[in-house]
């Protein structure tokens, strides 16, 4: 759904920033964190995984499911592991939004829309990608439904109502009515509607739609409802919610790191997106690469100690609302790319991001599709791809290695290694907006034996680093 910008100033609040980056702050964080905040047992699966989300509306030009199923060789070239689909359920007509409507907006939980094709093409689709190793998962839209969803008539004790006893909407949303969680039958529906999704489909999970606004005790009730069906059933919450990661999600998104991302590109001269009103958006204060270590020291204290966070430079709500990666990070782009891979957790990549597509998708219309001719941008993301896939040091959760970040003379600069067992990755950013000389105040990184992930050349620690420089070290 359209992410609303509230979250914003309470992500800030928890930044402190600092003139040289040590990684002592996450280090004493996670000690001080209850050892009984456990999280879900992950499939083993998802540790070294890329998700990617199919916006399969604008995926095409024609927009079916038949169609992107043609692509599916080029997802597995590029190292996509789970794909997530936009919203397949047919799209209500009653105050539906623009022509085509919401995805978001759910007529029918257990119907596939008529726009992208039939069950039985989608079902196929995920058969096929199941045949080239790929997960999937479908969007799950739980807190609301269409206003001319079944449900409305056939289940009116479900769903929220006023003083008047009229059914309600949430914030802007106007073609949506509000779900009931305080009425059992209202649970045990929706968990009867995902179930039909991994029977009947045999999709892998769900990405479910502003799932902190919905009861986490049902959360909890579902999770364990879903895996007696699938096992291994894998679950992403579109929110930033510690508590959703302990018994019922697999990884939630990290808001708070893309919001501390558009801050930096925003101190560094590089945020360019104009909103509604025309004008740039403004942040309140600056915030350098430094920055990075205050929010991993919260994120390593208040969530589950096997928790995996998604990290972003884009996905749908950002490119049709808040701006590209292009428009929101500049010439920061790829450094901030490098860095979704490389911190911990797992990355996204989002429709025609592959390619470097720089424009916003319509959200309510048929849009062109992206151009997916191979270039510069598809080998970028495959490099990356093909690192997240090999290097052990990398696996989300607690199976991957701890950050040792080394400290510079340059707020600007972020330099640090991941290293377990023969695996090794050093990574160096200048996320600032001038040349930076790359000065340790103390240990530096040692990078022998090691090489240059994109040159293939013999690693060496640059003296300087222009603007938006990035280097990648692998043994």
């Amino acid at each position: 759904m359209k992410h609303s910008l509230l979250a914003l100033g309470a992500a800030a609040a928890l930044l402190i920033p600092s003139a040289c980056s040590t990684g002592s702050k996450a280090d004493a964080a996670t000690e001080q964190r209850d050892s009984t905040w456990t999280t879900v047992n992950h499939p083993d699966w998802s540790r070294n995984a890329v998700i990617y989300e199919v916006n399969l509306r604008q995926f095409t030009d024609s927009g079916t499911v038949t169609a992107f199923a043609d692509h599916l060789p080029r997802l597995k070239e590029l190292g996509a592991d789970i794909l997530w689909f936009m919203p397949i359920h047919p799209i209500s007509e009653k105050d539906r939004k623009g022509t085509l409507g919401s995805y978001y907006a759910v007529k029918d939980y257990t119907a596939f829309n008529p726009e992208f094709g039939t069950l039985e093409q989608f079902k196929e689709t995920v058969r096929k990608a199941h045949e080239q190793g790929m997960k999937v998962i479908i969007d799950w839209v739980p807190n609301h439904t269409g206003r001319d969803n079944r449900w409305v008539t056939e289940h009116p004790d479900w769903y929220k109502t006023d003083s008047l006893g009229n059914m309600v909407g949430i914030y802007d949303w106007t073609d949506v009515y509000v779900l009931d969680y305080s009425n059992p039958d209202t649970r045990n529906g929706m968990i009867d509607a995902m179930k039909f999704w991994i029977t009947e489909a045999d999709v892998d999970g769900f990405r479910c739609d502003v799932a902190g606004e919905v009861p986490t005790d049902f959360w909890n009730e579902c999770r364990e409802a879903l895996q007696q069906a699938k096992p291994d059933v894998f679950m992403l919450a579109e929110a930033s919610k510690p508590e959703l990661e302990q018994h019922a999600f697999d990884m939630a998104y990290n808001w708070p790191m893309k919001d501390l991302f558009s801050e930096i590109a925003a101190t560094a001269g590089q945020y360019t997106f104009k909103g509604a009103d025309g004008t740039v958006r403004t942040f309140p204060e600056r915030h350098a690469a430094t920055a990075i270590d205050s929010l991993l020291a919260v994120q390593a204290q208040e969530y589950p100690r096997d928790s995996y966070m998604m990290n972003m430079i884009t996905n749908h709500d950002l490119n049709s609302w808040e701006g590209t990666e292009f428009e929101r990070l500049g010439n920061l782009q790829g450094a901030f790319a490098v860095l979704i891979y490389t911190l911990p957790g797992m990355p996204l990549i989002y429709t025609g991001q592959e390619t470097g597509m720089n424009r916003a998708f319509e959200f309510f219309e048929k849009d062109k599709a992206p151009d997916w001719t191979p270039n510069t941008y598809f080998e970028f993301y495959k490099t990356l791809n093909a690192m997240k896939h090999r290097e052990e040091a990398l696996r989300a959760g607690e199976e991957g290695a701890q950050m040792k970040v080394y400290a510079t003379t340059s707020p600007d600069l972020y330099v640090f290694s991941r290293e377990k067992g023969d695996s090794k990755v050093t990574v160096l950013v200048n996320l600032g907006n001038a040349d930076q000389a790359v000065t340790f105040t103390g240990e530096a990184p040692t990078v022998e034996g090691m090489k240059d992930l994109f040159m293939g050349t013999e690693a060496a620690i640059p003296e300087t680093m222009a603007p938006g420089a990035y280097a990648v070290f692998t043994k």
